[in-house]
């Protein structure tokens, strides 16, 4: 029997897409059904493994936004999203990983369990990408959820106010309207694949929300003034209203926690 920290790392040090996603999915059914030893004996890679394609450009060298309406531009919206999730495969499994030694066994079972579900998301994606004549590394994509995870590595209450409760959050704001509008343009089967996504995502945030709580109860803070000072020290961007106030709520953030710091 391995231990649960050696099983992650294999995770994140592979640099195959569909490597990574049959990892993940592995090493989430080997832990819930109890074939990996509760132990953290090996410390998680500075950064995940990666593939050759896409190659990763600084945000403001990224192309411009195709026409939404057009093939090319569905093709870079889809492709958009499964870099997300590919990225967040490593995300889930870096955060069980990373701070899983000092934390309940429960925090282990969310974040794999969210690392199953990305690498499931991915999956559906780049099938997507496919019946469209592409696939996952054909367009350039960026680094900024990777440059959050390292910025926040050393602090799991940075980590989880960065990563699910700003990062994810704002993937429940800005879904429905993209539903919508592939729903408009008759992609039915993407839209769905969207939804499915935003679903799950709510459930994500909610670990983040929940966990949160937990550790900033445990240490005597109040979470979400302290919320409010991470998200200042280690979020670059700027919380940008509209908020999807009903589905972060869905996942216990509330306004509380946003509000305040929104431009």
């Amino acid at each position: 029997m391995t231990t649960v920290a050696r099983a992650i790392r294999t995770v994140l040090e592979a640099d195959v897409p569909r490597d990574k996603v049959m990892r993940a999915r592995h090493v989430a059914r080997h832990w819930r059904l109890g074939r990996l030893a509760h132990e953290f004996d090996v410390p998680m890679p500075v950064r995940p493994a990666r593939p050759a394609a896409p190659a990763l450009l600084p945000p403001a060298q990224m192309p411009a936004r195709r026409r939404a309406g057009s093939l090319a531009g569905r093709i870079a919206m889809l492709h958009a999203f499964a870099h997300i999730e590919f990225s967040a495969i490593d995300l889930a499994f870096d955060m069980a990983g990373r701070f899983g030694a000092d934390m309940p066994r429960d925090f282990i079972d969310d974040w794999l369990s969210v690392g199953a579900d990305e690498a499931m998301h991915f999956m559906l994606l780049e099938r997507r990408l496919h019946h469209f004549g592409s696939h996952y590394g054909a367009l350039p994509a960026h680094d900024g959820l990777w440059e959050s995870a390292a910025e926040t590595s050393a602090d799991v209450l940075a980590r989880l106010a960065i990563v699910p409760m700003v990062l994810e959050a704002r993937g429940l704001d800005v879904s429905p309207a993209t539903i919508d509008r592939l729903a408009a343009m008759g992609d039915a089967k993407s839209a769905a694949i969207l939804t499915r996504i935003y679903t799950d995502e709510i459930r994500h945030v909610g670990f983040g929300s929940k966990w949160f709580q937990h550790i900033a109860d445990s240490q005597g803070l109040v979470p979400n003034l302290h919320w409010q000072s991470l998200v200042k020290r280690h979020f670059r961007g700027a919380l940008k209203p509209p908020f999807n106030d009903s589905a972060r709520m869905n996942a216990g953030l509330t306004r509380d926690y946003y509000a305040a710091l929104a431009r």
